[in-house]
């Protein structure tokens, strides 16, 4: 498979599914971090979405045990054109998709509100060319995801080769949380 790009096991990490889990990656590309998360799942799914054809085509090869097993679906689709049913997975995962920090991502925060189960984690990380970036991300990005009812970490790591890691990860209000009135998320890794 060559070697894994180390945001994205950075990524995976954060993210950091449980082995039943049902998760959503958004822009999966050739497949790489979605190949991790099937490494780190037994009973549960992957689904991934790409808007390119190719990349799915190549997502699917590098996965095909995992696709005929049914533990992973990839699919071409935009995020902005995407339909799940309500609570239809445990966590969401993102890299390196721009569109979270460069425009308005209101229809597509809101979307992935409806799509995440009670309790759930939306992970949205970046390695940004210029590790400077990493701060201004954190900076627009976070403030929208809790405009969302999130509740909000950032969380910054160095790759090896000394790259900047950014993810803001959002924990979508659980049963006992709403209950209780409590959106505060306690939780915290790096």
């Amino acid at each position: 498979m060559g070697s894994v790009p180390e945001r994205l096991t950075w990524a995976v990490r954060n993210l950091d599914p449980a082995p039943g889990d049902r998760v959503l990656e958004i822009g999966c590309g050739r497949g790489v971090a979605l190949a991790l998360l099937c490494e780190r799942l037994t009973s549960g799914t992957v689904t991934a979405i790409d808007r390119s054809g190719t990349a799915v085509a190549a997502a699917r090869r590098r996965n095909a045990e995992s696709v005929a097993a049914g533990r992973a679906v990839v699919r071409v689709a935009d995020l902005e054109e995407a339909e799940f049913p309500d609570g239809s997975f445990d966590r969401i995962l993102a890299v390196d998709v721009n569109l979270f920090w460069v425009r308005s991502p209101d229809q597509e925060l809101a979307a992935l509100r409806r799509w995440l189960a009670p309790g759930g984690t939306l992970c949205l990380c970046w390695e940004p060319p210029a590790g400077q970036r990493a701060q201004e991300i954190a900076g627009k990005v976070e403030p929208v995801v809790a405009a969302h009812g999130f509740a909000t970490e950032v969380r910054v790591g160095v790759s090896g080769k000394g790259s900047a890691l950014v993810c803001v990860v959002g924990r979508a209000a659980g049963e006992d949380d709403r209950d209780a009135g409590d959106t505060g998320w306690r939780g915290g890794r790096g």
